[in-house]
């Protein structure tokens, strides 16, 4: 069972002057964008849960809280500690998101397209793209596209995985290449004005 917390005792922890370890496994573009002050950036689709564990040094037997953008990556990261052996991992309901809701000292920079609003698009598109073609052609084998995305979709919903964003959390535009994702210029408390839904169920 995982343990969980909510966004608002998140920070009332914060706010007591407790050492909290934070992590948050979106992708360093989304990290750049809006993160909890206090978050280091260890993206989901390279998560090393015995490396993280190791480094922690000292404070590997305190609690290690986990964030993504709204709860959901976060939990599939808590699912890899619990795999690794490692128990004391909370995972922060409600995500950054929530943590911004609940007045969380947040650092702000350039803004990105979050990962489940990129996986709505190109599902979008290849599902308008091939039934277009279908109807346009008369070929009904064009609508194999959209029957694989609509069986895409039933699959990450039914298991809370997804492959096509984990594959876009790897593409060139979802990384910094050369700049440090905790390099942001402003600290702010404001709600993020961002993509809402998620059509997979994964990449929030």
């Amino acid at each position: 069972m995982i343990n969980s917390i909510s966004a608002s005792e998140l920070v009332k922890l914060i706010a007591s002057g407790r050492s909290i370890d934070l992590i948050d496994v979106r992708t360093p573009v989304e990290y750049r964008e809006v993160h909890v002050a206090i978050a280091r950036n260890q993206p989901l689709d390279r998560l090393d849960p015995d490396a993280i564990q190791s480094a922690r040094n000292g404070s590997a037997n305190e609690p290690l809280y986990v964030v993504c953008r709204s709860g959901s990556r976060s939990h599939q990261a808590c699912e890899k500690f619990l795999a690794a052996g490692v128990t004391n991992v909370v995972n922060v309901d409600g995500g950054t998101n929530a943590c911004v809701v609940a007045g969380a000292s947040v650092v702000r920079g350039k803004k990105a397209i979050p990962l489940n609003c990129q996986v709505q698009i190109i599902t979008g598109l290849a599902i308008l793209a091939g039934t277009a073609a279908a109807i346009l052609s008369g070929n009904p084998y064009w609508l194999a596209a959209p029957l694989a995305m609509g069986a895409g979709l039933l699959y990450s919903g039914l298991t809370n995985t997804c492959a096509m964003g984990t594959a876009l959390a790897r593409m060139p535009w979802n990384q910094l290449p050369s700049e440090s994702a905790t390099s942001t210029p402003s600290v702010a408390a404001s709600t993020p004005k961002a993509c809402t839904g998620n059509a997979t169920g994964c990449c929030n």
